[in-house]
């Protein structure tokens, strides 16, 4: 995949909020006639559309009934030893006035025949972001 197309209100804070993850612009431009960029971490690549005049995106994460594009994942499986702990790092990168929304704390989950850690949090617009980490194989 080339990259994941995310809408945003406000492209400076969403940038922001993606530095704070990790990642970093790579290339700046103008789609039609609002800002556009392209950042890179985490092994992957997305895209910031600024939207003028931006109306609130369904609770994709909340609603059990959404039907649509549900979350970006990343997978931090060589990156990181632990997602709690990696998550607190991550919550000192966030300034108090905005502060990091968790919307699933790190827990294990069996996936197929692995054993994953997996947590959301909320990106700067609300959209949910999902990060695991493969642990190991499954006990059954």
């Amino acid at each position: 995949m080339h990259h994941a197309s995310i809408r945003t209100a406000d492209i400076h804070r969403a940038i922001a909020f993606y530095e704070c993850l990790g990642f970093t612009v790579h290339e700046r431009f103008t789609t039609g006639y609002t800002l556009a960029c392209w950042m890179e971490g985490l092994g992957g690549r997305i895209e910031l559309i600024q939207i003028p005049e931006p109306k609130p995106s369904p609770d994709a994460f909340g609603d059990e009934h959404y039907v649509g594009y549900y979350h970006l994942s990343f997978d931090l499986s060589d990156r990181v030893d632990n997602l709690s702990t990696w998550l607190t790092y991550l919550e000192t990168q966030f300034p108090p006035i905005s502060p990091l929304k968790i919307l699933l704390e790190p827990t294990q989950q069996i996936i197929g025949e692995q054993v994953y850690e997996v947590m959301f949090i909320a990106d700067a617009d609300g959209l949910p972001l999902e990060f695991l980490r493969l642990m190991g194989q499954s006990p059954g």
